[in-house]
């Protein structure tokens, strides 16, 4: 069988390429198709355990079996009171390549029954471990990371007392002061809007596959991400048992 392969962020350094069309055996798995790469960069061994792999836009484990004409992406780690909960509840998700204009956002999404919007918004610093930021270029593995932060709103939605979230993610080139990502969110209480801002930023940092180049004075380096969620991760554990 066939499947394609896309490689996102450091990996794209790592094989000179952005995908795959790869040859497996009609029972491979997606550890099978692992071990191939692996065994093109050996000397990159460690970092494949960091990774985490999606198959049709869906995270999956190394077990998991392959089907002809399969997706399959290989992603490093990527960037209140008592009452019940507010009927009406909506949320926004956008992916864009233009400045975000977070003013608009915030007045779209305020109602007269709302007692507080909370914004987080990212911001592009002129400094990274004392070395000076020139730029940065942010990239997704757009469709999944589109589905995973709608996902990631409605988790919002389901488990905090807010009315709407708004997540959107700038992707292309960013200059020093640029906003990368905004997280807003409205509610009837500050304390359930802090919380579900604070959620939601963190949620997205570690399981939203997008990647950040970083162009400094003195080099160009994939920043690190943080790791994905145990349950995502490659392990050598979970590898072995998909070989069995």
């Amino acid at each position: 069988m066939r499947v394609r392969v896309l490689l996102f962020g450091v990996l794209k350094d790592i094989f000179q390429r952005t995908e795959d069309s790869l040859d497996l055996s009609p029972d491979a798995t997606v550890s099978d198709l692992l071990k191939h790469y692996r065994e093109l960069a050996p000397e990159k061994a460690k970092f494949f355990h960091s990774l985490a792999l999606a198959v049709n836009r869906q995270y999956a484990s190394p077990g998991d079996r392959l089907r002809d004409g399969d997706e399959v992406a290989l992603l490093p780690p990527v960037s209140g009171g008592a009452e019940t909960v507010v009927p009406e509840e909506s949320y926004q998700c956008e992916i864009v390549r233009e400045r975000i204009r977070t003013e608009q956002i915030v007045e779209c999404m305020k109602q007269g029954k709302d007692g507080a919007v909370v914004v987080f918004e990212g911001i592009v610093r002129n400094h990274t471990r004392h070395r000076r930021t020139l730029f940065l270029d942010y990239e997704a593995y757009e469709p999944m990371a589109l589905n995973q932060m709608n996902s990631l709103a409605e988790k919002v939605l389901a488990n905090y007392k807010v009315r709407e979230i708004a997540i959107v993610h700038r992707l292309g080139r960013l200059e020093i002061g640029d906003t990368s990502v905004l997280i807003a969110v409205a509610s009837a209480h500050r304390a359930a809007a802090f919380d579900a801002c604070r959620f939601a930023i963190d949620t997205l940092k570690r399981t939203v596959p997008i990647w950040k180049k970083e162009h400094f004075a003195d080099g160009v380096v994939w920043a690190d991400g943080e790791p994905f969620p145990e349950e995502l991760r490659v392990s050598s554990d979970s590898e072995a048992g998909g070989n069995k």
